[in-house]
């Protein structure tokens, strides 16, 4: 499968849903990637940079981390970086001032409105964002300023999901869903939440399809078990036995006790 383009993702605008997940790991981006995923995203950091090159098959979105940019130059300059490192597209949480900055350098943006887990104070803290008139006009008028700053999508965090179909009508560039119902163009999670990495809160709009949680806590009782028998078998001296041992012939040998004092 051929990675999607910007511009093929923009055609699918009422065409077909988009699927699109974040990852944290190398690993989690070659499964995506094997199972057909339209999208992976994950942060930008030194650690993470060589996973566009993983998954050459598959649209690579590199996301902006919140508070290392100070000015829209400084953004831009990451973005770029991360467009080097084989970014298709680049997310920016930032304003669209900043937004419309990448974006004239040709940068394709995805924005962010609704629940903004770095901006939560300003909403009373991790809740949905738009189930009142005002909030719903707010995040509205907040996607038409980032499609005008040149975004090609917008990523709608917990946002109700009638209002975000209303807005998706409304706009013509991408909308995806991060709890924000099914009728965005796109559907976004979290691999954390998406194989059950979580141990503590998981969100409302979260599908868990496996449990890795439970399957990591069998494998260290497993680690425990091995590290009791190894322990044991050293005590018993079971291990190391014959078999583990280098060899070394009866003359070889008599010849090296001969030679020492």
């Amino acid at each position: 499968m051929a990675k999607l383009t910007v511009k093929e993702l923009l055609d699918l605008k009422g065409v077909r849903q988009i699927a699109f997940v974040q990852v944290a790991g190398a690993e989690e981006a070659i499964a995506a990637s094997e199972a057909g995923m339209d999208m992976i995203g994950t942060g930008f950091r030194p650690e993470t940079q060589r996973f566009a090159s993983l998954v050459p098959n598959t649209h690579f979105q590199f996301g902006l981390i919140w508070g290392q940019h100070a000015s829209a130059q400084e953004a831009l300059r990451t973005a770029m970086q991360a467009m080097e490192a084989g970014a298709e597209s680049i997310y920016c949480g930032m304003s669209p001032q900043v937004v419309e900055a990448l974006a004239r350098e040709g940068v394709p943006v995805i924005a962010h409105v609704g629940l903004n887990p770095p901006k939560a104070t300003w909403v009373g803290g991790l809740r949905a964002v738009g189930r009142t008139r005002e909030q719903a006009l707010a995040v509205y008028q907040a996607s038409k300023a980032f499609e005008s700053a040149g975004a090609f999508a917008l990523e709608m965090e917990v946002v109700p999901a009638r209002v975000a179909a209303e807005i998706t009508e409304r706009v013509s560039i991408l909308t995806i869903s991060l709890g924000s119902g099914q009728n965005c163009d796109a559907t976004y999670l979290f691999s954390a939440d998406l194989l059950g990495e979580n141990r503590g809160h998981i969100p409302r709009h979260a599908k868990v399809y496996r449990n890795f949680a439970q399957e990591r806590d069998r494998l260290q009782g497993e680690r425990v078990k091995a590290y009791q028998e190894y322990i044991a078998d050293i005590n018993n001296r079971s291990y190391p036995e014959a078999v583990h041992d280098v060899s070394i012939s009866d003359d070889e040998l008599e010849g090296f006790l001969n030679s020492v004092p």
